[in-house]
């Protein structure tokens, strides 16, 4: 692969990092809506150590504002409860000795402001994101032309190309904004 192409991979490479990282924060932001996203990371303390959700029980949302946690070993109901509780989700989970069932409370006006400004604080931070790994991309191009291993031309080429792939990426950030904050105006 020639240097300016391997530089550019790898810059989108990091940009899709960033979007992949907002995408995210994104989905643990708690709208009204049951979503299997919520508990999937949380860390349970089962067998003498640390698991995610995912590896010792299913996910599923019988219903739109209940999520349904079935463990794999019913003698992990109540690790789980504790881990659910720990978390910053901020819901009492309930047990009925077989599942565990989360009710999702519907959100206030107040509320969906507040997860809206969150929400623009997280846009903004994978903005910034994409921001710093396109400047790291043309300072490696200034370092690739400064060693010789690019032309001028090439250097230019290449902070076009940079520049497109930031807009290209900073427009999927805006997208995935829109679509979370159409999900929270909905509810």
């Amino acid at each position: 692969m020639l240097p300016l192409q391997k530089c550019l991979h790898e810059t989108e490479e990091l940009m899709k990092k960033a979007v992949d990282a907002t995408s995210r924060e994104f989905s643990e932001i708690r709208t009204g809506r049951a979503n299997p996203k919520l508990v999937e990371g949380i860390k349970v303390e089962c067998y003498g150590a640390t698991m995610s959700m995912l590896q010792v029980a299913s996910v599923s949302i019988p219903e739109p504002r209940l999520i349904a946690i079935h463990p794999w070993d019913p003698s992990n109901l109540a690790s789980i409860e504790r881990a659910i509780m720990k978390s910053e989700l901020g819901i009492t989970p309930t047990n009925d000795g077989k599942i565990i069932r989360i009710s999702m409370p519907s959100l206030t006006k107040e509320r969906c402001e507040e997860l809206k400004k969150i929400l623009h604080k997280i846009a903004e931070q994978g903005r910034v994101s994409i921001r710093t790994v396109r400047r790291e991309g043309i300072d490696s191009l200034k370092k690739m032309e400064d060693a010789k291993e690019l032309t001028e031309d090439a250097r230019f080429k290449g902070q076009d190309e940079t520049q497109k792939l930031t807009e290209k990426y900073t427009k999927k950030i805006e997208d995935l904004l829109k679509e979370k904050e159409k999900e929270l105006s909905s509810i």
